[in-house]
């Protein structure tokens, strides 16, 4: 990155209706006192009417008004200038809201000129594949739209501005110039109308097979756009420009760069933009995938971190019994590979076919000979057995590689068409190439993320964006082996362990990952728990009651919301599209239960006396390891208290920030209790003394290096030398109990003086290291430095 100015650490804000700008700049002396350096804000530029998370950009030529348009940007900017803090936001290159057209000037227009219209090569849109129309999926099954049938409920209306417009129910559509001249005359209607526009308005199931633009993912109402023609770039950053050039901004977060075609091009065309301002990417690593080191960029946005944190707090004595459980669950051994591959298969046959389709047809203006069915099979089966999000060609052809070999492998039958196909995929300049580039991730996301993950409930604290669930558990010197790499390689990335797509808050998963060093205990639980509230799915029900369990104390409208969600996510029993109301009404009966019958009640009370003391432990772990390894840690909005949400839209609710701010005023903490309603005081104030002292103390944080230790409870402590601060972190509390307690058991640090700044109690080292049973006697987790670098400080 340069010179460029880089943050000491970050906190995230969803920047809403109801927390805009203006209130965003209101935060920000709470957020300083904390220890943040810089606010993180999600997307700024004008969205879809209503959008909650501003990824639905609208207009790329100005600040969302109705969350404190630019008026709001220059506050945050300026109060953030008075106390010395920095801004960072989060961009959308990739695409753009279309679900009301009337609302995107750029999508209008395309609709109503066409292929021809001025801003029709903004959009990647395939013309010539549907009769030079572009299709809209909004049709519905009563009003038919399909095969280019007749579409009910149409009709041609006079609309805001004066000019007619053809309504499809709610939908607003322009009219091509002179296409409704004769309107109301005999034999036009608006079928007619309909007939002469440059887009048609089809059924919503032809999204799936026959769409003819690129989406982010499978959102229809996404539109994705050519950043990498110079001047859609230059046109959708003029007001991230403007930003830079006024000194509003100092970094940006890009939202899904996979999606992009050449997204080491686009980076370096905003480096150009920006200066070579701090720059951060959403991208997602597979287990042992590196980051390009070409990228004009300091990381990704964390997801790898995360991964590794959870995993070397995880008892791997665990797996086994977690394992035969899932097993007896669902019937037969899960192999969650196997499992991956199909539904990622699954995505590519229907969901994402359209996109499938489309590699093909690019494939075949160069091969015209290239059988189309076969192709789109091999393409489907070279996306399910793909390792990683996607390639980067040249870089990342191994990955392209094990995919062939690994489709070959499955379907010998393919093989003439694989062998066609491979040196036109090697070629990363061609179209189909690209495209294919573009799709794997997505076929990836769908199929992994937003499905698997569903289906999988063996430890569910591990199924997580950014890391492999069939990855148990990483011993703590692997731990410092990832972390030594970071150091050295991407010091700058951000490391996080909640975000706004996370799919469970990073206490969920804290208290989660302690049902590891208790499998038996959560078997005999489940078994009452399946027993009390029968599901058509025992499989599922341990997936549901591990996220009672995590995010307890909830409501019941907060877990409804999350079991909808996870049951059609996983969308092998029921979906979004054909839901079973049968098996959803069994879930949401036992759903109930856990407020309503008092024999579940009990069976979850024992549950969480025996989990809530070792997962606010294991809270407290993760939170001071992920605020103080290699890297720029970022707070997740409210996550300096217990963040026990679930999936989205639940991590994106309201956060009280005045008990935060009160509570930081006083100062006041105290332990954490084994009641499941603790205040979480010790976190926030675990998060203010780890973010002040690197805010302060920049020089103790230049380096890592482990520190061993010794004793009777060595493997339950995980502790690091930042070049002067030293973490110590107690992993697997409920062994340690087990044995008494840390006994004689020592840190391999230097003699002398040692301070915990969360604390401000003076422990002394000896020849033979110190004594951890004195440094954790109040909390499971510390913050050393040297006394004598201490009180120098103090003394300057």
């Amino acid at each position: 990155m340069g010179g460029a100015r880089v943050p000491t650490s970050t906190y995230r804000l969803q920047v809403t209706e109801d927390l805009d700008l203006f209130a965003a700049a209101r935060l920000l002396p709470y957020l300083h006192e904390l220890g943040v350096d810089w606010v993180y804000l999600s997307p700024l530029l004008a969205a879809e009417p209503g959008s909650s998370h501003g990824y639905d950009v609208v207009a790329h030529d100005h600040v969302d008004v109705s969350r404190g348009g630019a008026d709001g940007l220059a506050a945050v900017s300026a109060e953030a200038r008075r106390l010395g803090m920095g801004v960072l936001v989060d961009i959308v290159p990739n695409h753009v809201g279309v679900a009301t057209p009337a609302a995107n000037p750029w999508w209008w227009e395309v609709l109503q000129h066409g292929r021809h219209g001025a801003r029709a090569a903004a959009f990647d849109i395939d013309w010539n594949a549907a009769g030079q129309r572009l299709r809209i999926p909004v049709v519905g099954d009563d009003d038919q739209g399909l095969d280019g049938g007749p579409v009910g409920n149409l009709d041609v209306v006079e609309g805001p501005d004066g000019q007619r417009e053809l309504r499809y129910h709610d939908h607003r559509f322009p009219l091509a110039p002179g296409t409704a001249d004769d309107w109301g005359t005999p034999g036009v209607d608006a079928q007619t109308v309909h007939a002469r526009q440059h887009y048609e308005l089809v059924n919503w199931r032809v999204a799936d097979d026959g769409l003819n633009y690129r989406r982010f993912f499978a959102v229809n109402t996404l539109a994705a756009v050519r950043v990498e023609e110079p001047e859609v770039f230059a046109d959708t950053h003029v007001e991230i420009r403007r930003w830079f050039e006024e000194g509003l901004v100092d970094g940006l977060r890009v939202d899904h760069p996979d999606g992009l075609r050449d997204p080491k091009g686009y980076l370096d065309d905003l480096a150009a933009l920006t200066g070579g301002a701090y720059v951060l990417v959403e991208k997602i690593l597979e287990p042992g995938e590196r980051l390009p080191a070409s990228w004009a960029t300091a990381g990704t946005t964390g997801y790898d971190a995360l991964a590794h944190i959870d995993r070397v707090l995880t008892d791997p004595a665990g797996q086994a019994p977690l394992d035969e459980l899932e097993t007896r669950l669902r019937g037969a051994a899960v192999d969650w590979h196997e499992m991956v591959h199909g539904t990622k298969r699954e995505v590519a046959d229907n969901l994402l076919h359209s996109e499938v389709r489309r590699i093909v047809r690019d494939l075949r203006r160069e091969d015209p000979w290239l059988p189309a069915f076969r192709a789109e099979d091999a393409i489907g089966e070279l996306m399910a057995c793909f390792g990683v999000y996607r390639s980067y060609l040249p870089e990342g052809r191994e990955h392209l590689e094990h995919a062939f070999a690994e489709a070959r492998r499955r379907r010998p039958d393919l093989a003439g068409t694989f062998d066609r196909l491979e040196p036109r995929l090697q070629d990363g300049e061609a179209d189909g190439t690209r495209r294919f580039q573009q799709t794997s991730g997505m076929v990836m996301a769908k199929g992994v993320e937003d499905c698997a993950f569903y289906r999988w409930s063996r430890l569910t604290s591990l199924n997580e964006v950014g890391g492999d669930p069939s990855v148990f558990a990483l011993p703590v010197s692997g731990f410092h082996d990832a972390m030594t790499e970071r150091q050295q390689h991407w010091p700058h990335a951000m490391t996080t362990l909640s975000t706004h797509d996370t799919k469970r808050g990073e206490d969920v998963r804290a208290r989660i990952t302690a049902l590891a060093e208790v499998p038996e205990v959560w078997a005999d639980a489940l078994d009452r728990l399946l027993a009390l509230a029968p599901l058509p799915d025992p499989g599922f029900g341990s997936l549901l009651w591990q996220a009672v369990l995590g995010a307890w104390p909830a409501d019941r409208e907060r877990l409804h919301g999350y079991a909808e969600k996870a049951m059609r996510e996983a969308g092998d029993r029921t979906t979004w599209t054909a839901p079973d109301a049968d098996y959803e009404a069994a879930v949401h009966a036992a759903v109930d239960s856990a407020f309503d019958d008092p024999k579940v009640a009990a069976v979850l009370e024992e549950l969480l006396e025996r989990v809530t003391v070792p997962g606010w432990s294991n809270a407290l772990g993760a939170k001071l390891v992920a605020l103080t390894i290699p890297g720029v840690p970022d707070v997740y909005q409210g996550s300096e208290l217990w963040e026990q949400s679930l999936v989205d839209p639940d991590n994106r609710r309201w956060v009280d920030f005045e008990t935060r701010a009160e509570l930081l005023r006083t100062g006041a903490w105290e332990p954490p209790t084994a009641r499941v309603d603790d205040p979480g005081s010790a976190k926030l104030h675990v998060t203010a003394a780890a973010l002040r002292l690197r805010r302060e103390r920049p020089e103790l944080f230049t380096s890592y290096d482990g520190v061993g230790a010794s004793g009777p409870a060595a493997d339950h402590v995980l502790a690091f030398d930042r070049g002067g601060a030293v973490t110590v972190a107690t992993r697997l509390p409920v062994g340690l109990a087990a044995r008494g307690g840390w006994g004689d058991t020592r840190l391999a640090l230097a003699p002398g003086r040692w301070v915990d700044t969360l604390t401000g109690t003076t422990h002394e080292a000896g020849p033979d290291g110190l004594e951890l049973a004195g440094v954790l006697d109040r909390l499971p987790v510390a913050l050393l430095v040297p006394a004598d670098r201490d009180e120098q400080e103090e003394e300057r």
